[in-house]
């Protein structure tokens, strides 16, 4: 192939192309049409003097040819690279500075930390800064994060993946939670007083047992969850209006205290740690280690 016959389009759409091995998802992907895409595959194929994909004998998709094999991991690693070096920039200056970042978080971390990182980004009136929060995913987090498509996750310390760098951000243990004016009372329960009571918990799968149970079964007892939801700052809507209580991160509950008591857990829960991680292409990045002190900033102002 001369490689001056070529262009940078030609290349991100052969990335595609290898990585999907299907031209819709492809097109869809680069966001350009399947005819379109069809025909700088042709285009690729004289380049290269090599099909480079074929239609799959199982009629669905394409795979691709041996010279195709050889060249998908420098391909991918080329323009990962290009990629950064477009991005650097040394004398990165935020107020004037034009960059989206995407960040993967639940809304517990969101509540926790990201809420202050959007607070203090935007009051640093830099218009050409832009922040996306997102679901993380675990299945692809890592492949994400290869291509860019993330720039941090911040979740538990245990489910960094171990391609990624990572760096210790915060602990939080939990409490138990009920709307101001419980029947109740304020008092703290004894565990034959949480097993009895109505509980509430997140899980997105809608089960109806977590760690907390899990600790209690090794204790013998069991409680009583009648209500699960999908995210964590759905809890408080749900304890202002019922008689409900929930076990959870005592900084999240500390957003909500003007409306909750918040009391000590009658049996002992471990602590768990928070962390942010990050590709290490990303590692040097004057822009990207801007947005990681704002994180680490935030995870201080809740210490105490």
């Amino acid at each position: 192939m001369d490689i001056r016959r070529s262009d940078l389009p030609l290349l991100i759409s052969l990335n595609a192309l290898l990585e999907e091995q299907n031209v819709t998802r492809a097109a869809k992907r680069l966001n350009i049409s399947q005819p379109a895409l069809s025909t700088q595959l042709g285009r690729l194929r004289d380049l290269f003097d090599d099909p480079l994909l074929v239609p799959s004998e199982a009629g669905r998709g394409m795979v691709p040819t041996d010279r195709a094999l050889a060249i998908a991991p420098r391909l991918h690693q080329a323009l990962l690279d290009l990629q950064g070096a477009v991005a650097w920039s040394e004398d990165f200056k935020p107020l004037t500075a034009r960059r989206d970042f995407v960040v993967a978080v639940n809304d517990n971390i969101f509540t926790l930390v990201g809420l202050t990182v959007a607070q203090s980004i935007l009051a640093h009136q830099a218009p050409g800064i832009r922040l996306s929060f997102v679901t993380p995913i675990e299945a692809s987090l890592t492949y994400r994060m290869e291509k860019g498509e993330i720039d941090l996750y911040v979740g538990l310390t245990r489910q960094v993946p171990e391609a990624l760098k990572s760096r210790f951000l915060l602990q939080d243990t939990f409490r138990l939670a009920q709307r101001k004016g419980h029947p109740r009372g304020t008092k703290n329960p004894d565990l034959d007083e949480y097993c009895t009571l109505t509980h509430v918990m997140v899980s997105q799968e809608g089960q109806f047992k977590s760690s907390v149970d899990s600790t209690l079964e090794s204790l013998g007892r069991q409680r009583h969850v009648a209500l699960t939801v999908a995210g964590y700052n759905q809890i408080p809507l749900v304890l202002g209006d019922t008689d409900c209580v929930a076990t959870l991160p005592d900084r999240l509950l500390q957003r909500y205290a003007t409306g909750l008591d918040i009391l000590p857990l009658p049996f002992h829960l471990p602590a768990f740690d928070v962390a942010m991680a990050w590709h290490p292409r990303s590692h040097e990045d004057p822009a990207h280690h801007w947005l990681r002190e704002h994180f680490v900033c935030a995870a201080n102002q809740g210490k105490g």
